[in-house]
Order: structure tokens, then C-alpha cells, then sequence
């Protein structure tokens, strides 16, 4: 297995803002006999504007990166799009994961030879994993593609299982595992710091990330942010408050993003996890910092009652953005 001198992201490499972005769907992506359904003058245009307004890094297909609803080709067609704008820029961490290990491996091969940094990494999930065999499918990864890092996206319910901190401990023997995008804080997190024992940075969302730098301020130096796609000024504004020791002004800052997330969630979290792809991209939509398009079926089918809460949500990013400009 490759040491860590020869990753091309590192722990160390893990600092700052990783945001996320979507796939750009185009008009009729919503359509079951769609194809070649990714808007690439607009995905090349917002990579590059993400980069441009101050990213550390950029991450894609994750969830509502639609990485479940993508055909291969367009998989690969975009992620090639999305290294070419950024450039080299920043890190570019593709989001390769698959049903399969096999598949999984060749989706990450293909990132490495176009020049993508890391990757994103969940888990197989049409049944639940094992312990064992989550060490092992992270270990088969590494050792296949050795020269990218892994952030090991940790979402139980998209996943089926819940990282304790026994996994964490186990993955941190990994040496291309270099960070986790953790999620919201939970009441297991600082335990599972602890078990990463300072080999794997432990991102949380950008909204919990003062209370985790606060927690651990010498570990807890980066975040990731789905937010970015309405506009990354907060975000960036408030990484530059963390990190230059501005505490108070971080926290009243947190407190800003916190609020436009109060609209956003429907009352039962459970109704969010089955709506998240959607929701995500009605907010970024109504935020107007970028065109996300609609959502690729299945994930598609979205209730009304959860629309205009998301729009409300971006609406208000877009406000906080405007009030950072001014």
C-alpha cells in the first residue's frame, strides 16, 4: 500500500472549506427516458466560479451530486468537466461510489487518470455491511487506487450503518484515509475524534463547524458545506473568522447560517433523508447562485409542503450573501 508522502491528498492537505457541489441537470433530466442529462457549460461555469469565490476544495456526487442516478458515461463526463474548470486550482475529490466494490474501484481509477485529488467514499448499500467488511471495502479501494486520499462520507442513513468509533479507529490504519465528511454533530462525534487519534479530519457540516473547532481547535480545521452552491461567501467569511481566531464574530456568523436553515427541514428529519437530492436542489435553484435543474427520477417525487421551505431557506442564504457583499 502507498505511504502517505506519495498521496495526492493528505491529512495535512484537509483544511479550510471542501464544498460540495450538484450535478447540473438539464431541462428535461426529470424524465425517465432522459439522457446525457448533464449541463456542462453550466457545471464547467459554477466549478469554476466555486474556486473563483474562495473554496479550499471541491467535492462531487454525493447524494444530491445524484451520483446514484447518473448513467456512467455521464458520471464520467462531468467529473472530467469539473477537474478541467477547476484546473488544479484546488483539490477536485470525485464521489465514485457505486453498488459494488468492483465498480467503485473502476469509477476511481477513472478520477485518478483524469487528474482528480481524492475521493469521496461510501459504501456499498443494498445490504447492510458488516464491520468487517466496511474495513475491508475501504482497505480494496486503497490498495486498487493508492494515490488518491479518501474522505469517507458518513451518512447512516444513506449507508445502512453507523461509523462508531471502533470503524474509526480501524480506518485510520488506512493511510489514504485522510478525512470524513461526518455530517451534523451527534453525541457520538467527539468520541470518534478521539478514536481517529489525529489521522483522519473529522468534517462536519459548516454550521456545526465552530462548535467543533471549539471542541478540538487543533483538529477540527476544515468543513464541508453543501451551503456553497447557494453562494460561498458565508462560509468562506466564516473559515477566515476560525481559523484567524475571530471567535465571537464566528460565532454570531454561525448563528446567521444556522437561521437559514430553520425553514429548510421538514419537522420529521426522516421526511428530509427520503427528500434530500430534491430539497438541496430547490434551495440552491432559489438561491440563484448557480442552475442546478430539476432532480433524476426516482428522486424526483418531492411533496409539495416540503417546496417552499427550501425555497425560503435559499431565499435567506442568498439575503446573507448579499448582507457579507454589502
Amino acid at each position: 500500500m502507498s505511504n502517505a508522502s506519495e498521496l495526492r491528498l493528505t491529512y495535512e492537505d484537509v483544511r479550510g472549506v471542501f464544498g460540495i457541489m450538484p450535478t447540473p441537470a438539464t431541462p428535461d433530466a426529470d424524465q425517465p427516458d432522459a439522457s446525457d442529462t448533464v449541463d456542462h457549460e453550466e457545471a464547467a461555469r459554477a466549478a469554476r466560479a466555486l474556486v473563483d469565490d474562495g473554496l479550499d476544495a471541491l467535492m462531487i456526487n454525493g447524494t444530491f451530486g445524484e451520483a446514484a442516478t447518473l448513467t456512467n458515461t455521464e458520471w464520467q463526463e462531468f467529473t472530467r468537466t469539473v477537474v478541467e474548470a477547476v484546473d488544479s486550482d484546488v483539490p477536485v475529490v470525485a464521489g465514485p461510489t457505486t453498488l459494488n466494490t468492483r465498480d467503485t474501484i473502476d469509477r476511481a481509477k477513472f478520477a485518478r487518470d483524469i487528474g482528480a485529488d481524492g475521493i469521496m467514499l461510501g459504501r456499498p448499500m443494498w445490504c447492510e455491511l458488516s464491520f468487517e467488511a466496511t474495513i475491508q471495502f475501504y482497505r480494496d479501494v486503497a490498495e486498487k487506487v493508492p494515490e488518491l486520499g479518501i474522505v469517507v462520507y458518513h451518512n447512516p442513513s444513506a449507508f445502512k450503518n453507523t461509523l462508531t468509533p471502533d470503524y474509526w479507529e480501524a480506518l485510520a490504519e488506512i493511510p489514504q484515509v485522510a478525512a470524513a465528511k461526518y455530517g451534523t454533530i451527534d453525541a457520538a462525534y467527539r468520541d470518534c475524534v478521539d478514536a481517529a487519534d489525529g489521522r483522519i479530519q473529522m468534517m462536519t457540516i459548516e454550521k456545526d463547524w465552530f462548535l467543533a473547532n471549539k471542541w478540538f481547535p487543533d483538529q477540527a480545521t476544515a468543513c464541508w458545506s453543501s451551503s456553497v452552491a447557494c453562494g460561498p461567501k458565508p462560509v468562506v467569511r466564516l473559515r477566515n473568522l476560525l481559523l484567524g481566531g475571530e471567535i465571537e464574530a464566528a460565532r454570531d456568523l454561525t448563528d446567521r447560517i444556522e437561521a437559514t436553515y430553520e425553514p429548510f427541514f421538514p419537522k420529521d428529519m426522516q421526511d428530509f433523508r427520503r427528500h434530500t437530492i430534491s430539497l438541496e436542489k430547490i434551495r440552491m435553484n432559489a438561491a440563484g447562485y448557480l442552475e442546478a435543474g430539476p432532480t433524476r427520477p426516482p428522486y424526483h417525487v418531492t411533496p409539495k409542503r416540503f417546496l417552499e421551505g427550501a425555497r425560503e431557506s435559499g431565499r435567506q442564504w442568498a439575503r446573507l450573501v448579499e448582507d457579507i457583499d454589502g
